[in-house]
């Protein structure tokens, strides 16, 4: 069978649920390569194979008689299909070849163009006193008189010349100059670019701000004037930064995530590399003291401590029961979560600070008589600083602080992230401890005055102005949900500056050539 599965404008959260379905179980998926690169990444196993539309030919007959080949060859083939996959689109075509060939097909519709233009441009094209929409796909062949059509929402679309092109036809048919319209290009992603302008001046201003390669979406009608009071997308605090996560792929994908909430792109590049300790005995003996009895507490002071922990338990044979009748702690929220998706419910986390010295401020004194074992095992990095050592012993505990896991400097990144560092093409950096200061600048140069400094607490900061950066955002909290948020009211701050000085509000890698530390 083929499937032609409508991708929506581009967005791997506006795929269907079907569609997701449909690309878990294919066989081979065809994509418009690297247009949706983004969704094959998220939804299609690593081992299915893949297939650029482009191999497939130009005439549409030529791809659906190739697509019933492949789908005999494979089993079940996915076409993904930009948009709705109907609309403006050669679908139909390739299923009827396909169906002559013999090959059962399937068409599976995505998020339409007019529907995605209209939500993230905060444009209607329909109204209360509205009720028909005309769509033009822009081009030599198609043009479409739409003189007649005067109280009828627009939705035109197509290369960036062909919309000039259009706009010259429709200023032939008698529109207005002054009529509004609202041009836009990469609906959906960060790279949405949205600008008002009238049916007179939008041919040079299309010119001016799109690229040549650009797929342009021009909306005309009563609802375009909504533009400025619906826009939610392009005035998210964050959006169209590009913001770089000196983190580990496990730990960052949430921040990314987060980050894309709030309009902004992230960029994960590890700093470090986790290993084993050089000398096993200790861990050896600690595990077995836990086994045993020996602990009456375990501190995890990262999401790295749980899952090295972890993997020794599996080397012994062992499970989250071995735990038993041993307290628990965690130093935040993330090394919490670690430990529940391991089955272990911890006893104590920060209600305050979530750091050693939150843990510390938080951890009860020993009392000989109701704490008769007394020691604290604490499986930590190699690096680790002794707040937490000192602390809990000034509360009476015998602390064993092992090392469960070494950090390493990681690899450098690949050149092009490394220019863009450089270069100042990230708007901001997200620093969540002293080494990953050290490491970043250690592995991938330090980055220029325009790019800002975000820190997780003091310490990381002050790591940060030894190795010659400007901390523009302190964390109020040690935790990334506090940094994130310090980056979002930072950024808000610039914006209303911005516009107060009577500026066009820019991002910081916009703006980097006049700023200076």
């Amino acid at each position: 069978m083929v499937c032609f599965l409508g991708a929506g404008p581009g967005d791997p959260a506006l795929v269907t649920h079907r569609g997701t379905e449909l690309l878990a179980a294919a066989d081979l998926v065809v994509s418009d390569e690297p247009r949706h690169a983004a969704i094959v990444e998220e939804f299609v196993p690593a081992a299915t194979p893949r297939t650029d539309a482009a191999e497939l030919g130009q005439a549409a007959t030529t791809r659906g008689r190739k697509l019933a080949g492949l789908a005999r060859e494979h089993g079940l083939v996915v076409r993904i299909v930009p948009h709705d996959g109907v609309l403006f689109s050669t679908t139909t075509d390739e299923a009827a070849a396909v169906r002559r060939q013999g090959v059962d097909f399937e068409i599976v519709p995505g998020v339409g163009l007019a529907a995605t233009a209209t939500a993230f441009t905060g444009a209607p094209v329909t109204t209360n006193r509205v009720r028909s929409v005309r769509f033009v796909e822009a081009g030599e062949q198609s043009h479409v008189d739409v003189s007649k059509h005067r109280n009828t929402g627009h939705v035109l679309t197509g290369s960036r010349e062909d919309v000039v092109s259009a706009l010259g036809a429709l200023l032939g048919d008698g529109w207005d100059p002054e009529t509004p319209v609202l041009l836009s290009a990469d609906l959906s992603t960060v790279s949405q670019l949205s600008v008002e302008s009238t049916f007179g001046a939008a041919a040079e201003l299309t010119r001016e701000t799109f690229a040549e390669s650009a797929q342009v979406t021009m909306l005309f009608g009563q609802g375009v004037e909504q533009h400025a009071e619906l826009d939610w997308f392009e005035t998210r605090p964050l959006f169209g930064w590009r913001v770089l996560i000196p983190r580990t792929k496990e730990q960052g994908s949430q921040t990314v995530r987060a980050l894309s909430e709030l309009g902004a792109t992230g960029t994960i590049v590890p700093t470090i590399a986790i290993q084993p300790p050089r000398t096993p005995t200790q861990m050896e003996r600690a595990i077995q003291g836990l086994v045993n009895g020996d602990y009456q507490w375990v501190g995890f002071t990262s999401v790295n401590a749980v899952r090295a922990v972890r993997e020794w338990f599996d080397d012994f044979g062992l499970d989250a029961r071995a735990l038993a009748g041993v307290r628990v702690a965690a130093v935040g929220g993330p090394t919490a979560r670690a430990l529940e998706d391991w089955g272990v419910a911890p006893d104590l986390v920060p209600t305050g600070e979530h750091s050693a010295r939150g843990l510390v401020e938080d951890w009860p004194d020993r009392d000989p008589l109701v704490d008769p074992v007394g020691r604290v095992l604490l499986p930590r990095a190699d690096i680790a600083t002794e707040v937490l050592v000192e602390g809990l012993t000034e509360r009476g505990w015998d602390v064993h602080d092992v090392t469960a896991y070494r950090t390493v400097r990681a690899a450098p990144p690949p050149a092009p992230i490394r220019e863009s560092i450089k270069a100042g093409d990230f708007d901001a950096v997200l620093f969540t401890s002293s080494s990953t200061v050290r490491n970043l600048v250690g592995i991938a140069g330090k980055p220029p005055a325009s790019t800002v400094v975000a820190c997780i607490g003091p310490a990381t900061a002050q790591t940060a102005e030894d190795n010659g950066l400007e901390v523009d955002v302190l964390a109020e909290e040690a935790n990334m949900g506090s940094l994130i948020s310090g980056l979002v009211d930072h950024a808000v701050r610039r914006r209303a500056e911005a516009l107060a000085a009577g500026r066009a509000p820019l991002r910081p890698s916009q703006g980097r050539t006049v700023k200076r530390r």
